[in-house]
């Protein structure tokens, strides 16, 4: 039996890497607790347990000080009685350890001590576990899918660990199944006496990181550094990369050749897409990085003390930096640390054109250069050419801005709306109408399109131009422009329109008309 004891403390050291120490003290505090069970009666609380390295097993013994009178006799003993048992040397005060027999102790206190020392060896173990992985939180380990327990999924590490992966560190995108080999980022270490002590996350943005560093060896060098890192799980994930030397590109070295190592993290994410982005100490440079795939006009910082800031894009970027539901931006605001605002650019031109309006409306002169596409090189030479204010520039042909500015037709034609549509603010803040010869053109324009897509019979198209002049304009007061306008509209409707004699009888009314 005592060889029997001794080894199987050493079994369980070397299983379990417990120190044998532990042990022992556990296993003589499980005997006292059920020898002070046993033999209280006998001895009260006054039990001593030890452990004899030599014999190697388990001494039990009831603690008993010798008196003259005795008082308690559970804890007390007469000189007598001491000398009888351990000799003549004994005196009174002296402590003696009388040896009880352990077979007395039966199957219930045998059992009771089993029970006590097998609590102190989990908890021996558990505190092992915490202490070995408390300082390991956020590392990469690998393990076998081993089973479910109400949607949380537990992981073997081996060597008779567990890791618990719950159901909220779990990626919706990703399914496991029994015997699989999975990769788990250590989320948090625990001391509970009931449960998986590790848990494992697979939703975390450590997780990516780590993936990374196995992938890029520029990241785990330091040649390459993750400055920040988000995740939306089995969706989309955006990771912030800086390099610390100017020679290595740190988007490419973790795209990798042909996309490679990103790929692999892809895979091990089973299809989990990743935007690559390269950190900036602007805040505002960052966030246009940030938004990609979206490309960004311009940014705004608002109000750098809470860090809010507007991001202008164009319309036909507009919903792709918003992204699925806002995922783009949610994203972009998470990785960067500032509110951002996604503004249109076309709603940015239509408030500045109402301010430059206002403006004009209040007397206050607003230059041509205010006007988006027009340099100041470009306002002297409009000015040179007689075009001095945005209302000058509004009546200037198209042909004319060619010429002088040196520019294509789209500029010119872009520039002299930007200017329109300044005039037009001021007549709205005024409350003026516009002038008659630009309502006729308005009018004539628009019925040209209409009946160009629209209408079959060309004697229609001719009925609506002279019945939309006659509202908008009446024939005294439309000056000759106007009127050389509708006529050059109505012979070209009645040139393309087929030739039949009811149409050229209609064209010839309008001429008249």
């Amino acid at each position: 039996m005592t060889s029997s004891i001794g080894q199987s403390i050493d079994l369980l050291c070397s299983e379990q890497s417990l120190d044998r120490d532990m042990i022992i003290e556990a296993m003589k505090e499980a005997v006292k607790a059920a020898a002070r069970k046993q033999f209280k009666d006998k001895t009260g609380d006054s039990i001593q347990v030890e452990w004899n390295q030599e014999e190697g097993e388990i001494e039990v013994s009831a603690e008993k000080t010798v008196v003259e009178t005795v008082e308690d006799p559970l804890t007390e003993l007469t000189l007598e009685e001491a000398q009888e048992l351990a000799g003549d040397e004994i005196e009174i005060g002296d402590m003696l350890l009388l040896p009880l027999n352990r077979e007395e102790m039966g199957r219930i206190a045998a059992q009771t001590a089993k029970q006590i020392l097998v609590q102190k060896v989990r908890e021996a173990i558990r505190e092992k576990v915490y202490e070995e992985y408390i300082d390991r939180k956020g590392e990469l380990i690998n393990g076998t899918v081993k089973r479910f327990e109400r949607g949380d999924m537990i992981v073997d590490l081996g060597n008779n660990l567990e890791a618990v992966v719950p159901r909220n560190e779990q990626s919706r995108g990703e399914m496991w199944n029994q015997g699989e080999r999975i990769r788990v980022v250590i989320a948090d270490v625990s001391r509970e006496q009931k449960g998986q002590q590790i848990k494992g996350s697979r939703a975390s943005s450590e997780l990516l990181k780590r993936l990374f560093e196995m992938e890029v060896p520029e990241i785990y060098d330091e040649t390459v550094v993750i400055k920040s890192c988000v995740r939306e799980p089995g969706d989309r994930a955006k990771i912030a990369v800086t390099s610390n030397e100017k020679d290595v590109d740190p988007v490419g070295a973790c795209v990798g050749m042909k996309g490679s190592r990103v790929q692999a993290i892809i895979k091990e994410l089973r299809g989990e897409k990743i935007d690559i982005i390269e950190w900036s100490e602007e805040p505002s440079v960052f966030a246009a990085n940030a938004l990609s795939p979206a490309k960004v006009s311009q940014v705004r910082i608002t109000d750098i003390d809470n860090r809010l800031m507007e991001v202008i894009v164009g319309e036909d970027q507009l919903s792709l930096a918003i992204g699925k539901k806002g995922q783009n931006v949610r994203l972009a605001t998470r990785l960067v640390g500032w509110e951002i605002k996604i503004v249109s650019e076309e709603l940015i031109k239509r408030e500045i054109t109402q301010q430059m309006g206002k403006m004009m409306a209040s007397g206050e002169a607003v230059p041509i250069t205010a006007l988006e596409g027009v340099t100041a090189p470009q306002a002297e030479t409009l000015a040179e050419k007689g075009i001095k204010d945005v209302e000058a520039l509004a009546a200037a042909s198209v042909d004319d801005l060619v010429d002088f500015l040196d520019v294509s037709m789209d500029q010119a034609e872009s520039i002299k709306a930007a200017a329109a549509a300044i005039v037009r603010a001021r007549n709205v803040e005024m409350g003026v109408e516009e002038p008659v010869e630009e309502a006729a053109e308005v009018v004539v324009e628009a019925a040209g399109t209409e009946v160009a897509e629209e209408a079959p019979v060309e004697a229609a198209a001719e009925e609506t131009v002279e019945e939309t002049v006659a509202e908008e304009a009446p024939a005294a007061e439309v000056e000759p422009e106007a009127e050389a306008v509708v006529e050059e509209v109505v012979e070209e409707v009645s040139t393309e329109e087929t030739e039949t004699p009811a149409a050229d009888d209609d064209a010839d009314t309008a001429k008249e008309a």
